[in-house]
């Protein structure tokens, strides 16, 4: 596999091993490599930058409020230098194997194989490990839910391999699954090709990045008071409000968007390019038969040159101890989604391996605080059969899924970072009314606690100027006071002449009958 590994050495010559996917460079290859994460050339982040920035490290004002990969890199390269890792990070290094050592239940090491970009390998030793390796890099192609594909003459592939709609210009494209790369991969063929035909068995509700007066989606809905006011509202009452927000912009159920669960997708164009005539929406797929395509509603669609399962992903960690997926079906069972209950150490811990509505970023970045205290004996994880009845309720809820604020504030209770709103109400209400009605920015959680970040406080009060920034690229010159209230009064006072004389003059006419 290729990773790159972070290693912070200790004097002892261990130190902590980071193995995360590799983006060194944006590859313009058309060919993905195994075992990789994947994206094609035109994905934009779905969650804005005042939201998915780290805690500590604001993105620069004159960037977009919802960037491109390009951009997004071009972040991480400025964190990166900023904090002085690049000379801890080894790019192009395959991890071959991650295994406890003889000693592990005293020392709780670990020996890693690595092998270089040349082709050499090398054996280290680490106090901890942390795997960030993603979720996104092993498709699902779910072919043999679909009889007859094999006689489509077509081409298949998975969003995993997409880059662009060049190779589909002027072809008529069947789009399985309707989750965001589904939608993205949708509306660009639709621009491209005669038409777009988009599978979804149960729908999605489907809404733009802006909203209200144009604003980020996520600044205006990822608050503390809005979850404090849904928990206290019933599930059903919930449900008919999130309804009437998405059902605002257009009827999903007139645009063949219906839904069945509560699968969100964020896409600016979908319903657009639907309402022209380029995409069409189909219900679940039931069979092929060469180049027809039957859909579960009995309609059929002729001359399919292409189909794109957009079906989701599978994980594995081929280079970890088969021991630690506790599961008998073979997954890893993971306390808070981050630690394995199994270990006589807890000096391992798998980062990112959940799903949210909300920015991922700084929920890992909160998963790592929280794991490094407790690699460093700061912190300490409950007992193992305590670990495990928690794995279970947690399964039996969503597999992968977590509530976003109630997850990252758990966290940050356990690193001792949460924020405590009653007293910044008390001590400093500009930042405390900001930190309950406002956005729930990362820099939140970084206010006070381990690892405080003093730029924190002002990061929260000037994080809309951040937002107005990169919009800003023309010159409005602001109405003068004393014009706005003289055209006020004139209209005003012209009002009121109309209105004496409509009295004075109407009597006369009544009265000339």
């Amino acid at each position: 596999m290729s990773w790159f590994c972070l290693h912070f050495w200790g004097q002892n010559a261990s130190g902590l091993l980071i193995i995360a996917a590799y983006y060194d460079e944006i590859r313009e290859s058309e060919q993905p490599e195994a075992d990789r994460c994947s994206i094609y050339h035109s994905v934009i982040v779905n969650t804005s930058k005042e939201m998915m920035c780290y805690s500590d490290f604001p993105m620069p004002d004159h960037f977009p409020n919802y960037v491109n990969n390009s951009t997004l890199l071009q972040y991480f390269r400025l964190y990166a230098g900023h904090f002085n890792l690049f000379k801890h990070i080894h790019f192009q290094t395959t991890v071959r194997s991650v295994r406890q050592r003889p000693d592990f239940s005293n020392s709780g090491q670990w020996e890693v194989v690595t092998v270089d970009r040349d082709g050499r390998e090398e054996t280290h030793v680490f106090d901890g490990v942390l795997v960030c390796a993603g979720h996104y890099t092993q498709p699902i192609k779910p072919l043999s839910d679909f009889p007859g594909i094999d006689t489509f003459p077509g081409t298949i592939i998975h969003s995993w391999e997409y880059k662009d709609s060049d190779p589909y210009l002027g072809k008529r494209v069947v789009v399985i699954g309707i989750g965001n790369s589904g939608g993205d991969i949708a509306v660009e063929l639709s621009r491209a090709q005669l038409l777009t035909f988009l599978s979804t068995r149960k729908g999605a509700w489907v809404i733009g990045r802006v909203v209200g007066r144009g604003l980020p989606l996520d600044m205006t809905m990822v608050r503390r008071v809005r979850y404090l006011i849904y928990g206290l509202l019933p599930h059903a009452l919930v449900s008919l409000i999130w309804e009437r927000i998405f059902n605002q912009r257009y009827d999903h159920k007139l645009y063949g968007l219906q839904i069945l669960d509560q699968h969100v997708v964020i896409n600016d164009d979908l319903p657009g390019r639907i309402l022209l005539g380029d995409l069409a929406m189909k219900s679940n797929v039931q069979k092929f038969q060469g180049s027809m395509v039957f859909f579960d509603d009995g309609t059929v669609e002729e001359k399919i040159d292409a189909v794109i399962l957009c079906t989701g992903y599978d994980y594995k960690f081929p280079f970890l101890p088969t021991s630690l997926s506790s599961g008998s079906d073979g997954d890893l069972k993971l306390y808070r989604r981050i630690f394995p209950p199994s270990l006589e150490r807890p000096t391992l811990a798998i980062l990112g391996l959940f799903q949210t509505k909300g920015a991922i970023m700084p929920a890992v970045e909160l998963q790592a605080r929280w794991a490094s205290r407790v690699i460093a004996g700061l912190n300490h994880l409950p007992p193992a059969e305590k670990m495990v009845k928690s794995i279970e309720k947690d399964v039996q809820l969503a597999a992968l899924q977590v509530d976003y604020i109630p997850y990252i504030d758990a966290i940050a209770k356990e690193v001792g970072v949460c924020p405590n709103i009653a007293w910044l109400l008390l001590k400093d209400p500009a930042v405390g009314l900001r930190v309950f009605f406002g956005p729930c920015s990362p820099y939140q959680f970084r206010l006070n606690g381990p690892g405080h970040w003093s730029g924190a406080r002002q990061a929260i009060l000037t994080q809309w100027d951040r937002v107005a920034k990169p919009m800003k690229t023309r010159s409005i010159p602001e109405p003068s006071s004393f014009s706005l209230f003289s055209w006020l009064g004139l209209s005003g006072g012209a009002a009121l002449i109309f209105a004496f004389l409509a009295m004075q003059i109407f009597p006369l006419f009544l009265n000339s009958d």
